[in-house]
């Protein structure tokens, strides 16, 4: 199904490689068959709970062995624009788990308590499974003094064998709502990720297909660049509302194994 043209892949994960814990399909045998192919690839997750080194570890234990900079996360998209804009040591508020912390932490940031957090000069927010009250009315207190607010995406939902859950977008609509300010979005459908895959990739835009199971995200970002897209069903956006989509993902598949094989 791939096009002989495509020398290169940008592969979303939740959705596309697993549905929380659980693989979807033969990972071992689909990126196997990647391999033999002679594509490479690259991941881009708007998922930054985890360091890209711990979903290297994830995808280890699923037969799928990959380098640390294979892996793109919106969390170190959010720590680049970051440091694009901040000295070393900038105090930062942050509501989310590893991945982000790491990810500033190596930026050379500062990250605040909650009991600390009036001392922010910058707000991010991303998912956070332990987030309170405390935190939101902290953050809340922050945007609506003019603070800077970046979000690491605003995924409104997150699949997992059972359904459909809370994503990084329906925790952050609690700040938007209560604010009326909009986040500076690190992750897809802005083009900041893209742009980081392909530099790391190495291949032009013509050459590399972006997948992903999200049409407002995954697509719309691979579009937004230019580069051709591939939406699997293996996630959250059907082939009806596929068939809404303008303009159109270049390929339609049932799973990312289909796609490549």
């Amino acid at each position: 199904m791939l096009p002989s043209n495509i020398k290169s892949l940008i592969l979303d994960m939740d959705g596309v490689i697993w549905r929380a814990d659980a693989p979807i399909g033969d990972l071992a045998a689909t990126f196997d068959r990647i391999r033999a192919r002679g594509i490479n690839f690259v991941f881009a997750t708007n998922n930054g709970t985890k360091t890209p080194e711990e979903y290297q570890e994830k995808l280890r234990g699923l037969g799928v062995e990959v380098e640390a900079r294979q892996v793109v996360t919106s969390a170190l998209g959010v720590a680049s624009l970051l440091a694009g804009k901040y000295p070393q040591g900038t105090k930062i508020f942050v509501i989310g788990e590893d991945g982000i912390r790491v990810a500033l932490k190596e930026k050379g940031f500062e990250m605040l308590p909650v009991e600390r957090a009036p001392e922010a000069q910058a707000f991010v927010m991303g998912i956070d499974r332990s987030i309170n009250f405390q935190k939101v009315s902290e953050a809340t207190l922050l945007v609506r003094a003019g603070i800077p607010f970046y979000t690491t995406n605003t995924d409104r939902t997150f699949p997992t064998p059972r359904g459909e859950i809370p994503g990084s977008g329906a925790w952050l609509s609690v700040i938007t709502h209560a604010t009326g300010v909009q986040p500076i979005v690190a992750g897809k459908p802005f083009p900041y990720l893209m742009e980081l895959s392909l530099e790391r990739l190495g291949t032009k835009k013509e050459e590399t297909l972006v997948v992903g199971d999200r049409l407002e995200t995954d697509i719309a970002a691979g579009q937004s660049v230019g580069c051709p897209t591939a939406l699997v069903l293996s996630g959250v956006s059907t082939r009806e509302q596929a068939k809404e989509w303008n303009p159109a993902p270049s390929l339609i598949a049932e799973s990312l194994w289909d796609l490549v094989k």
